[in-house]
């Protein structure tokens, strides 16, 4: 039960049947439900693994998590608990959970990773564009046309043409976007290229796009690259587990049981 200040003289009582309420109002009972679910298939193919963390694993991952929320000292962590409602053993509930999600990832994918990636690697492709989008179509022909011919450049068209002023001073330039961040019909025609190129303008649900090709860059199965395919591929086993489930669900007057 807590209680927030309305004024100098007044205050609210808020209890946990309130709370309950008002996430049915928030309509975020499905949401729950499946964090519900995810969690409890994830202790269930844990033990069956068993896999455990040591209390050593335990206190490192609780200070990278205090590090990552910006909890610096014992005050602030204490505070940050009271704001959430949280008591030290929910936190280091939350802390566990999340070393046993990271130690099962690891414990299914880790072995599936360069296969998958032999077989995917133009998904992980990355290109180093610049972009212009124009809303009518034969504008953006006759601008390409006059980038070709030398008439104008495309830092200068940018200038021109685009209107968020950050973008405008940078040339349009987006940077290393990977294949999978673009939409389908952009992706189709810069990963086909001969970089560095301006290509035709592209239509799109965004609208016409003018894009300069700057580089292609090939996927390196470094590190990083590792981590995001053992978690992409978790990811989509976690989504087919979550949906194997059946849930019963009956919505009361003040409360939500699931079996």
């Amino acid at each position: 039960m807590s209680q927030a200040s309305i004024n100098s003289s007044k205050t609210i009582t808020i209890t946990e049947r309130d709370i309950l309420h008002q996430i049915k109002l928030s309509c975020k009972i499905p949401e729950i439900v499946e964090q519900i679910i995810t969690r409890k298939v994830i202790a269930e193919v844990v033990e069956k693994a068993d896999i455990k963390v040591t209390t050593e694993e335990l206190q490192k991952a609780a200070n990278q998590m205090r590090a990552m929320i910006k909890l610096q000292d014992a005050q602030a962590t204490w505070a940050w608990l009271e704001k959430h409602g949280l008591s030290l053993d929910d936190f280091e509930e939350i802390v566990q959970i999340t070393l046993l999600s990271q130690k099962l990832t690891t414990h299914l994918f880790a072995d599936k990773v360069e296969p998958y990636f032999y077989e995917h690697q133009l998904d992980y492709a990355g290109a180093v564009i610049y972009e212009i989008v124009l809303d009518d179509e034969d504008e953006a022909i006759e601008l390409f046309y006059e980038i070709q011919e030398g008439e104008i450049s495309f830092f200068e068209a940018a200038q021109k043409y685009i209107p968020d002023m950050e973008l405008r001073r940078k040339g349009g330039y987006q940077g290393e976007v990977d294949r999978s961040e673009m939409l389908p019909e952009v992706s189709a025609k810069v990963f086909t290229a001969n970089a560095p190129t301006i290509l035709k303008p592209i239509i799109t649900s965004k609208g016409v796009h003018l894009i300069l090709v700057e580089e292609i860059i090939k996927p390196e199965l470094n590190n990083k690259l590792r981590q995001k395919i053992m978690l992409d591929l978790f990811s989509k086993w976690l989504k087919q587990q979550v949906e194997k489930i059946q849930v019963v669900s009956h919505i009361e007057a003040n409360s939500k049981v699931v079996k």
